[in-house]
């Protein structure tokens, strides 16, 4: 294998010395810079799912993906085809036929990204600078799948076992960065197969390098698109104004009645089902060294809004939302041009909570839509594919597990946290019957989707030691898992 970095690997300190008696941090130490040489072998790889000229690349990222994995020793390793990219899986059962059946997501795929975006360096050719990789999906996401493979064999290493603790199966799709079109209907497809107890994400993030959290919550999405037509075309609005319905004037009529005076989403039975945080959940948001300057600064925003009596990490973490991604009809060209539009349309997108139903949430958006609409306004409504949301409650004792892998990983207390972002793990939820647990390492700065995406390297071996402590881990508690 080549070597992706340069001498600096070894000379920036990014992994801590191994302590004495401490087996899994010695044998990753002792094996990091093998971890990393084909961590940059993979990198170099460019599978941009989201370009079709990429379409090799993402197969032979599979395939190198595929070819690692049975080198790590798992004995089940096959490549699956969907109607677009390939999704590898794996297998490695544990000696124990009772134990805990437990599949890690992740994805292969990456961002397409292009020196001329602003990166420093080629992005499909890693670098370390100041104990930082440098590369396309060295954080989002292929870093965070391959620190699996350091980890199952610093598990066994450490516990002298031939096989994992746990039965261990992975499912790392390769069309993520497209909005994982196929993703749901190949879990539904392969249910056997990927039959689990747990499900474990890595494609996820912490709070920051100093604060280590644990992610136990995301959020789901549903969007649609709103087309109102009034007359058969364009009028002239002397002779026509205030005698016909302005389908411009609707489309702002209902993007009015969206929200209520508390910033409340006005749709009827909208927040149906809702799971409200608990007050120890609120609490430990609060304990976050939150400085919602700085987060201000980030959005590029000027003040904080949303529904009244929850803070800001609250309202992006834990409560639903409706918003307009688009409004437009009417002339849009220099100077004026007197008509009464034909046409208007709106792009919404809401995001949902734990207890939400997709189903439920577009029937009430539907209805709601034309309550509101004047005679002579005629509507189409077209949702796309919806993503349902997760949580796992922070007493489950597998994030317990998770929580204490961390720890032991960080020398430190581990916090928690939410996603208010949406993604497919949902869907491994809502089909395998599973709780969903995030363990990834990634931090804000890390610039997912950006140029100069990095992964802090001390960091991602922490992640490499909280992956080998969970097993055992999960596999020793599991009798108290419902």
């Amino acid at each position: 294998m080549s070597k992706p970095v340069d001498s600096a690997v070894s000379a920036d300190g990014a992994v801590s010395a191994a302590r004495p008696g401490n087996a899994v941090r010695t044998y990753v130490d002792q094996h990091r810079d093998a971890f990393l040489a084909a961590l940059g072998d993979w990198l170099r790889i460019p599978s941009v799912s989201a370009q079709p000229e990429h379409a090799p690349d993402v197969r032979r990222s599979a395939d190198w993906l595929a070819a690692t994995l049975r080198d790590t020793g798992f004995p089940t390793v096959e490549v699956w085809d969907t109607p677009g990219a390939p999704a590898v899986f794996a297998h490695w059962p544990a000696a124990d036929p009772g134990a805990p059946t437990v599949l890690v997501y992740g994805h292969h795929d990456v961002q397409p990204a292009a020196r001329e975006d602003g990166w420093h360096t080629d992005p499909f050719e890693p670098v370390v600078r100041d104990g930082r990789l440098y590369a396309r999906g060295a954080a989002d996401d292929k870093g965070q799948v391959l620190f699996h493979t350091l980890g199952v064999r610093a598990h066994l290493a450490a516990t002298g076992r031939s096989a994992p603790a746990v039965h261990l199966k992975l499912l790392v799709e390769g069309e993520e960065e497209s909005g994982s079109p196929h993703f749901r209907a190949l879990v539904e497809a392969r249910a056997d197969r990927l039959a689990a107890d747990a499900v474990i994400v890595s494609d996820t993030g912490m709070w920051s390098a100093d604060t280590p959290t644990v992610c136990t919550g995301m959020r789901g999405l549903a969007d649609c698109e709103i087309e109102l037509l009034g007359p058969d075309q364009d009028i002239h609005s002397g002779s026509f104004g205030g005698a016909v319905p302005n389908p411009a004037d609707a489309a702002a009529r209902l993007v009015a009645a969206l929200h209520d005076e508390h910033g409340r989403v006005s749709v009827p039975g909208f927040y149906d089902g809702v799971v409200d945080l608990t007050d120890r959940e609120r609490e430990l948001f609060a304990e976050l060294p939150f400085d919602e300057a700085a987060w201000l600064r980030t959005a590029k925003s000027h003040a904080t809004r949303g529904e009244r009596g929850y803070t800001t990490l609250e309202r992006v973490w834990a409560r639903p939302t409706a918003e307009v991604n688009g409004i437009g009809g009417g002339y849009q060209g220099p100077g004026g041009k007197t008509i009464i539009p034909a046409r208007a349309m709106l792009k919404l997108s809401f995001r949902l909570v734990a207890g939400q139903d997709p189903d439920r949430v577009e029937k009430a958006v539907r209805e709601w839509i034309a309550d509101r609409l004047p005679a002579g306004i005629r509507h189409a409504v077209v949702f796309g594919a919806a993503t349902r949301p997760c949580l796992t409650p922070l007493d489950h004792p597998a994030l317990q597990s998770v929580t204490r892998a961390m720890a032991r990983a960080f020398d430190r207390e581990i916090r928690y946290t939410r996603e208010g972002g949406s993604g497919p793990a949902a869907d491994l939820q809502d089909v395998l019957g599973a709780p969903v647990l995030f363990l990834g390492i990634s931090i804000p700065s890390d610039g997912w989707h950006a140029p100069d995406e990095k992964v802090e390297l001390d960091l991602l071996f922490k992640g490499v030691e909280a992956a080998a402590h969970l097993w055992e881990d999960l596999a020793e508690n599991w009798r108290d898992v419902p």
